[in-house]
């Protein structure tokens, strides 16, 4: 699966104000057998989306049509438990670009950059009131800037900056994985290489 470039995204949100969400919940072990990225989309959340039967549960928030976009703004501790990659690409293979909460944990934020998805961290203050918002207003539009590092509530609402690792960043400006971003520098490295058996 290709890293899509991300320079600035707006759309409505997802909510899911749940805390401590693990990626055994994200995608359940049953699921992980798939040797690609691809068609993890389909089980995300399984065992809150659907009943023992297959069929849709009515009350979670994915089977209801009035949220849709590519923001999933999550409770506080995203992404606890096991350290399966298998859980950004199921977020991502569902259409989410980027995942909202006030806390992450490390392996998760790591595997959602690595994989193009991006982790917004805001503070918890900031988390509910997006939160209500969403919740009151589902056409609510919120916008999110890599390249200034803020997101924010459109046409004038609250904003507030986040923090991300200046060389994942870059990689998401560019498009690039971490094999593209040697490939991208290869005639410095080839300078080096020669450089140093010169010595």
């Amino acid at each position: 699966m290709p890293i899509e470039k991300f320079t600035t995204l707006v759309s409505t949100c997802v909510p899911l104000p749940i805390e401590n969400v693990d990626t055994d919940q994200i995608i359940p072990a049953r699921f992980l057998k798939a040797t690609t990225r691809e068609g993890f989309g389909e089980n995300l959340f399984r065992d809150w989306r659907y009943d023992k039967t297959g069929m849709a549960k009515k009350d979670f928030v994915l089977n209801n049509d009035r949220y849709g976009g590519q923001i999933l703004v999550t409770g506080k501790n995203f992404g606890s438990g096991s350290s399966r990659e298998h859980a950004a690409w199921a977020i991502k293979d569902y259409g989410f670009r980027v995942v909202v909460s006030s806390f992450f944990a490390d392996i998760f934020k790591n595997n959602s950059l690595n994989n193009g998805l991006l982790p917004v961290q805001v503070s918890e203050d900031f988390l509910s009131g997006l939160l209500e918002m969403i919740e009151a207003d589902p056409s609510l539009q919120v916008q999110v800037d890599l390249e200034n590092q803020k997101i924010s509530v459109l046409p004038d609402g609250p904003e507030e900056d986040f923090d991300i690792n200046p060389y994942k960043k870059n990689c998401l400006l560019q498009g690039y994985d971490d094999i593209d971003y040697l490939l991208s520098i290869k005639d410095k490295i080839t300078w080096w290489e020669n450089s140093k058996s010169r010595v």
